[in-house]
């Protein structure tokens, strides 16, 4: 886009612009649109070295620009965020738009930022003063000394949390001379070695896997949040000593204000104790005792554009009154003092931090008045006019072009793709007209001529004077920006297989694979003969307890049934056989599960389908079009749907992910390669609302692609939906979309080719029925939001084709999240604030008995609210009307159930409120804020639970991971687990999940590995191999300090099953602990002398006195006669022939360790096994 760049040094007012703009003189530019107005940004941030601020009215119009920019760039410009100030009591308040302003603003300060986008809200807000984000602001480089103390205590200043395991921002572990740290200026965390005091080395890591990912030099530390009270000029203790003499002011008072003392009578003892203050925002005029905004870090050389200046004012004033409003009310409330209400900038104070910098006015119309302060220097009133787009119309283009080619103008049309050029160009040769394809565009066309290019912007422009019409198809063909890949992830280590233990703690429940479910106590070290060895102890019925070697730990998982709380679980009796009983019987059903799969796996496979062509052109445009970039899911997924289309068999693959991951891009690509082949491709979805959802999408998406998309539901009139099942017989209807109507006897089609279902576990068993019949020969794809476990996928693999979507789109934007007491004033005061910007809300009130009452009351406290109730006891009508009303925007607040957990996507719903948060699980919290936030708007979610009650120590446990979870994001995968484990609930129907329920689901899962194998014909697996010597095993405490990660550590390490396993853990171990004692060594050793006898059917390896016995599962005479008679061996080992099983008795040699000659000796024995 180059040369529309280029094409404004030929437009005298453009030249005079830029002149005075040099000159450090103001400009006034009039009669241009806002496609002319960021032509004319786009053009100076190209021709004037200087740094460029340009003022929007709002988010909307910052956000427009920003994308027209990207048209005429190519790059995107950053925005500032605006954020919410806190001044209400919450536990916890999340910081992510925080932490983007102040990157964004220490950037800015810095010069580092060519152009940048602001509002008038996100310009105006009161924040941290230039020079203390400076001052707090650190850079720590490799090789420089940084006292591990004094670095401690900056981070703390600058609002850090300690903890044990670094997960979001804002947060810092220490271990040893090892320091994590994730500061808001990085997208990842980073690690720090150092050596003494000197700065070793440093390297990013991921937050997941804990793993370094790539070495770095130096890193900015930025502070948390904008306001931090050790900032204060006095520290903390200044703040304290403020916060005094205001009480003592306050009681002074004739009227006193009671509730207002109280507030800060609670701040000051927060303050005094050391404890965080989320409504810190409400001292921010004593913390930083100078008003300073955005605007006093805009740099004194750089260029100020201000757009639509009576908008920009309007604003301003509305902006105004509207904080006045939300202030007096917590001045009535006693949240606030009034001495400390400046909050915002005026206009009039911009008015005047405008004197004596370069400053354009860009307006539609002349005629403005300007400020007295700085106003403009010269007029430039300009002939510019901005043209609609032509939509992917191509008989509106030619029409325009035949106009403008009479008039003698020189036309430019920018198509979504060289695909749509070309096929225009034919249109246009059919109409006498000729015109020439320029791609990549290297010239302006001349008068009266037509070139067509390769590109994208929302509208058109038209340049009379210079004789130019720019046309374009808009944002609707809109081609994305090259897809930028995510930073690769690295491949799954052995952590994934086992996350259901990284959170164990006393008093869960835990499976033994051979007792039976316990309960976890403690995690003990034992000395035996002079070896320090850590047990697992575990209590069962009675007074039985049971020590597990940690070397052992993987024949121990954490119990999960449900994904529920574990009350009515019974433990097992060592030593009676209601263990093995329970175990046969979920073995048994898994088997008989196995058995069916496979038999219809095996008809399925006889069947014969169509078999779909490889991709046409169309389908690379199709795919191209997708204006975001697909996450490597996404492509994964795609390519074994594409490939299960080809091959001659139908096709019968289960797509999960969790709502808003992309499922329905990938089934619409489906549905084009279905089309091209000329097939029909119907979709059923289980409710009215949710087809016409998927219809609207379907619409925008085939935009201007030959495919004929209809729907069926009851918001079809009769006589429509005759018309359409004509069409459908006919062959007419390329896609159709409808709810169980489908299924109806009437509805034939003239060649179906792909089937389509959404959240199958909807449909009754009649419906499956008719499925089964209409899907005979056909290609079927069911989708799900609920995410099944990859283990589960694994399991069932070869039965059942599943992909999964695990991975969130880029760019989902944080949701600003509140963990805080039940308060009605504040619940109003959100949902007004939400309601007045045109947003809805969600009010979760979850029972069904008094959800009218809670939606009376929110309708008498609020007057004039829009408010609708949904619940699962609704009749199916009811509720498609009241989601149907939610989707169109007639509804302001919806008060519903858990309903709304895998429902309809609502852009508009951007304020989340759920009481009793504590009564939920992680998983269904993050489920259900992912419901708001999906639209480019600021979301809020509000998790509330009830003042002063009595918690119960789950839900006081509970509440603590919803803090964290929160406002570090911590948590997320304990979260994903639950959400798994209800997914694989969906997938194997009641009656599995109630074995599933009785052996805890990583057992069930080991029994229907084991069932798929036996079915299929397969070798069981070898059973696993159990290790007891005495050596030092254990990993110390003051090298690992948490409980938690040690139990990780030891679960992984049990996990080891070849030297490849071994390096990748002693890697991270290394990475993240520095260099490891003997004991942890060996707990590796020992892990790859279980991995290694467990190939040649040893069983079990115990240390008794000075030999170690072995025992094997089965009894390979030759082997054993090989190594009895091995001249190493033949004085050292004997056959056990009393013992009950196959046990060899080896005779250790004083001088070497027992794990040593264990090693040697199974080494040898493998070898005679193998020979």
């Amino acid at each position: 886009m180059r040369q529309l760049l280029e094409l404004l040094k030929t437009i005298p007012e453009y030249t005079a612009l830029l002149d005075a703009l040099a000159a450090g003189r103001s400009a006034a530019v009039t009669g241009i649109g806002q496609i002319n107005r960021s032509h004319l940004v786009a053009g100076l941030c190209q021709d004037i070295s200087r740094p460029i601020v340009v003022i929007c009215q709002d988010d909307m119009a910052a956000r427009r620009l920003q994308e027209e920019l990207k048209g005429f760039t190519g790059s995107s410009v950053p925005i500032l965020p605006s954020r919410e100030l806190t001044f209400y009591d919450a536990a916890v308040v999340s910081r992510s738009w925080e932490q983007k302003r102040l990157r964004q603003l220490y950037d800015l300060a810095l010069g580092k930022t060519p152009l940048q986008i602001m509002s008038w809200e996100s310009m105006s807000l009161r924040t941290m003063p230039k020079e203390v984000l400076l001052d707090t602001a650190f850079t720590l480089e490799v090789g420089m000394e940084y006292p591990l103390e004094d670095l401690i205590r900056r981070l703390s200043a600058a609002g850090y949390s300690r903890c044990g395991m670094v997960e979001g921002p804002g947060q810092f572990a220490v271990r040893g001379g090892i320091i994590d740290i994730y500061s808001p200026a990085a997208d990842r965390p980073f690690r720090a070695e150092f050596f003494g005091d000197e700065l070793d080395t440093m390297g990013h890591f991921d937050p997941d896997t804990q793993r370094r990912s790539e070495n770095i030099d130096s890193v900015v530390i930025l502070p948390v949040g904008e306001t931090q009270p050790s900032l204060h000029p006095g520290g903390t203790e200044g703040l304290c000593k403020d916060l005094t003499h205001m009480i003592a002011r306050q009681r002074r008072r004739k009227n006193i204000n009671e509730a207002l003392i109280t507030t800060l009578s609670k701040d000051l003892e927060k303050y005094e104790n050391g404890l965080s203050n989320p409504a810190s925002d409400r001292y921010m005029a004593l913390i930083y005792p100078e008003m300073a905004t955005a605007l006093d870090y805009i740099p004194a050389n750089a260029t100020l554009i201000l757009c639509d200046q009576s908008s920009l004012k309007r604003t301003a004033r509305s902006r105004s009154e509207e904080m006045g409003l939300q202030l007096d009310s917590m001045l009535c409330g006693g949240l606030l003092a009034g001495e400390l209400c400046d909050f915002t900038l005026q206009w009039e104070d911009l008015c005047a931090g405008l004197t004596g910098r370069a400053t354009a006015y860009f307006d539609t119309f002349g005629g403005t008045s300007y400020p007295e302060e700085n106003p403009p220097k010269i007029l430039l009133p300009m002939t510019a006019k901005q043209l609609p787009s032509y939509g992917g119309n191509l008989d509106t283009a030619a029409s325009d072009l035949q106009h403008y080619q009479k008039m003698g103008f020189g036309s430019l049309v920018l198509c979504g793709s060289r695909r749509r050029a070309e096929l225009l160009q034919e249109l246009l040769r059919a109409k006498g007209l000729s015109a020439f394809l320029c791609i990549p565009l290297t010239m302006l066309p001349k008068p009266g001529q037509i070139l067509l290019s390769e590109g994208t912007l929302p509208y058109g422009m038209e340049y009379p004077l210079s004789r130019l019409a720019v046309l374009t198809e808009g944002q609707l063909m809109a081609k994305a920006e090259p897809k930028r890949k995510p930073a690769k992830k690295t491949g799954a280590t052995n952590r994934q297989k086992l996350n259901s233990f990284t959170d164990l703690t006393p008093g869960d429940l835990v499976v033994h694979e051979n007792y039976g479910i316990g309960r976890f106590v403690a995690m003990e070290q034992i000395k035996v003969e002079n070896a320090v060895k850590d047990y697992i102890k575990i209590a069962y019925q009675g007074s039985d307890t049971l020590f597990v070697p940690a070397t052992q730990l993987d024949m121990v998982s954490k119990y999960i049934g449900g994904g529920g709380e574990d009350t009515n679980v019974r433990l097992n009796k060592i030593g009676s056989d209601a263990w093995q009983k329970t175990k046969a019987k979920a073995r048994k059903a898994a088997k008989d599960m196995a058995g069916e799969l496979i038999q219809l796996y095996a008809a399925r496979k006889r069947q014969l389908g169509y078999a779909f062509a490889p991709d046409a052109p169309w389908q690379k445009e199709f795919e191209d079009n997708f204006p975001y970039p697909e996450t490597d899911d996404q492509l994964r997924c795609i390519a074994d749907i594409k490939h299960d289309m080809e091959s001659p068999q139908p096709m019968d693959r289960l797509l999960c992910g969790d709502v808003g991951f992309g499922k329905t891009e990938v089934a619409l690509r489906a549905v084009m390669k279905a089309v091209m082949d000329g097939k029909q491709v119907a979709i059923l979805v289980p409710t009215t609302v949710l087809a016409q959802q998927h219809y609207q999408t379907a619409v925008s998406r085939f935009r201007g692609f030959p495919v004929n998309i209809d729907v069926l539901s009851r918001f079809r009139t009769p006589q429509q939906q005759k018309t359409t099942l004509q069409k459908l017989r006919a062959g007419a209807v390329d896609l159709i979309i409808g709810t169980h109507k489908l299924l109806q006897k009437t509805v034939e089609f003239k060649d179906l080719g792909l089937l389509i279902i959404d959240e199958e576990q909807r449909f009754g068993v009649s419906h499956k029925e008719r499925l089964k019949e209409i899907s005979k020969g056909v290609d079927v794809l069911t989708l799900s939001a609920t995410p099944i476990p990859r283990t589960l996928n694994m399991a069932l693999s070869g039965i059942r084709d599943m992909s999964t979507l695990e991975e969130p789109p880029a760019d989902r934007y944080p949701v600003q999240t509140f963990v805080m007491e039940h308060n009605n004033a504040l619940l109003d005061d959100a949902i007004r604030r939400e309601v007045e910007r045109g947003g809805q809300v969600y009010y979760l009130h979850n029972r069904t008995e008094t959800i009218d009452q809670c939606a009376g009351a929110l309708r008498r406290r609020i007057p004039g609210l829009q408010v609708a109730v949904a619940h699962g006891q609704m009749g199916e009508e009811a509720l498609g009307d009241v989601m149907r009303a939610m989707s169109d925007g007639d509804i302001q607040v919806l008060v519903c159930t858990t309903i709304i957990e895998t429902g309809l996507d609502i852009p508009n719903a951007n304020t989340l409120i759920i009481e009793n948060a504590d009564r939920f699980g992680l998983s269904q919290l993050h489920q259900l804020r992912g419901r708001v936030g999906r639209s480019t708007r600021h979301a809020y979610a509000y998790f509330t639970y009830r003042p002063d009650k009595n918690l119960t120590e789950i839900a006081e446990k509970r509440l603590s991971a919803i803090r964290d979870f929160a406002e570090f994001g911590s948590g997320f995968k304990i979260a994903m687990r639950d959400l798994e484990i209800r997914g694989a609930g969906n997938l194997l129907g009641a009656e599995q999940s109630g074995h599933m329920m009785s052996v805890g689901y990583d057992m069930y899962l080991k029994l229907l590995d084991e069932a798929v194998l036996e079915e299929k014909g397969e070798a069981p697996k070898a059973p696993e191999c159990t290790a007891d010597l005495n050596v030092t095993a254990n990993i110390a405490k003051d090298y690992v300090e948490r409980g938690e990660e040690r139990m990780d550590l030891y679960r992984r390490m049990a996990a080891i099953r070849s030297d490849e396993d071994a390096d990748d853990l002693l890697d991270e171990i290394v990475d993240r602990y520095g260099e490891p004692p003997r004991g942890v060594l060996n707990l590796v050793d020992i892990a790859l002398l279980r991995a290694k006898a467990k190939e040649c059917a040893i069983t079990d390896i115990r240390q008794k006195a000075g030999e170690v016995w072995f025992t094997l599962a089965e009894l390979n005479l030759d082997a054993v006669g090989k190594i009895c008679s091995d001249a190493d061996y033949q004085k050292r080992v004997q056959f056990v022939a009393s013992a009950k099983v196959p046990t060899l008795r080896l005779k250790l040699v004083s001088k070497l360790d027992s794990l040593k000659q264990s090693k040697i000796f199974v080494e040898k024995f493998r070898q005679f096994v193998k020979s």
